[in-house]
């Protein structure tokens, strides 16, 4: 697992995420959608209802995760 704050380019070590029932389900919605279709579809996005908020989800393997951008390979590879 890795834990990125993207506003302030920083690697997370302790999160609590609040979700309301709806935002749960899409959550898991999405979870599901991107373990059926692998690496292949790397992210999806979850916003809450007026957009001021988001959190982005990818699933990568510890050997294949050369599709991300530079800092997010690096966040995989040194931490």
């Amino acid at each position: 697992m890795r834990l990125l704050n993207q506003d302030t380019d920083e690697s997370i070590e302790n999160l609590l995420i609040l979700l309301t029932p709806e935002e749960a389900m899409e959550l898991k919605d999405d979870l599901e959608q991107l373990m059926s279709q692998g690496i292949s579809q790397n992210h999806a996005h979850l916003s809450d209802s007026d957009f001021q908020r988001e959190i982005t989800i990818a699933i990568y393997r510890s050997d294949n995760y050369h599709h991300f951008d530079e800092r997010i390979k690096r966040l995989i590879s040194e931490e």
